[in-house]
C-alpha cells in the first residue's frame, strides 16, 4: 500500500513538472516533418556553451505559432523543401545568460565564427543582444530553409546567429541564388502570419502573438 502511495506521488509530480503552460506545445508534436537544430543545447552557439535554461533539445511554442509553422512547411513540402528551427521559445534564464556573457568583455572565444567584424561592446547597441527577447512569449522563431530529403542548408549569405551587416534582411551584396532564398523565405513566412527582424534574416515573431510583452521563463525541456 505505501508503494502505491508513493507511486501516485511519483506519476503526479512527473506529470505536473513535464506539462507545458497552456497555450504552449512541442512544435513536432504539430508539424512532425519540421527539422530541429536547437543550437543553444550546444556549445556551438555565439557563446561557445550550452546556454542556461536549454535542458534538451525540443523546440516549444505557442499553439497559434505551430498552427501557422504548419501551414508553412505544408507549401514548402511542395518543393521537397522543409523548415528547420535554430531557436523558438527562450526562457528569460537564457536572456540573462547572454546579458551576463556580454559583460565581459573579454570573453570572445566565438567571435571569429559568429561576430568577427562587430565590436562585442557594441552587442546590446548595435540590436544584437536585449535584456528582454521577443522568444520568451512563445511566438518568435530563428529559422532556415533546408532540402527536405538531404537535410542541406539553402544558402542564406550569412550563417544562423552571424552578427553584422551580411545577416540584414536588406543586404545587398549577395549572390543571385542567396537572394532567391532569402527572398524564398521571407515570403512564405510573411504569407502565412509571420513579421521578420530587419538585422536577422531567420528571426520572425507571429502577427497577433497572444502573449506580446509576457517573458516566461519555464525551461526548454
Amino acid at each position: 500500500m505505501k508503494f502505491k502511495i508513493t507511486f501516485f506521488c511519483f506519476l503526479i509530480s512527473f506529470y505536473a513538472f513535464s506539462q507545458l503552460p497552456k497555450g504552449f506545445v512541442y512544435v513536432q508534436d504539430v508539424v512532425p516533418s519540421i527539422q530541429l537544430e536547437l543550437r543553444y543545447c550546444t556549445d556551438y552557439n555565439f557563446v561557445g556553451q550550452p546556454i542556461y535554461g536549454y535542458n534538451n533539445a525540443v523546440g516549444i511554442v505557442t499553439s497559434e505559432t505551430a498552427n501557422a509553422l504548419k501551414k508553412v512547411q505544408t507549401e514548402l513540402e511542395t518543393q521537397n523543401l522543409s523548415l528547420k528551427i535554430y531557436d523558438a521559445y527562450r526562457p528569460q534564464e537564457a536572456v540573462n545568460h547572454f546579458i551576463t556573457w556580454a559583460k565581459h568583455i573579454n570573453d570572445t572565444l566565438m567571435k571569429p565564427h559568429f561576430y568577427p567584424d562587430v565590436n562585442k561592446r557594441d552587442l546590446f547597441k548595435d540590436g544584437y543582444i536585449a535584456s528582454k527577447s521577443r522568444h520568451s512569449s512563445g511566438s518568435t522563431v530563428d529559422l532556415t530553409i533546408v532540402n527536405a530529403e538531404t537535410g542541406e542548408h539553402l544558402d542564406m549569405g550569412s550563417p544562423f546567429d552571424f552578427f553584422g551587416e551580411p545577416s540584414w534582411v536588406a543586404y545587398a551584396n549577395l549572390t543571385e541564388v542567396q537572394k532567391h532564398n532569402r527572398m524564398l523565405l521571407q515570403r512564405v513566412m510573411q504569407e502565412h502570419g509571420f513579421r521578420s527582424y530587419s538585422k536577422e534574416w531567420w528571426h520572425f515573431t507571429l502577427r497577433n502573438e497572444p502573449f506580446k510583452n509576457q517573458y516566461f521563463n519555464f525551461p526548454v525541456e
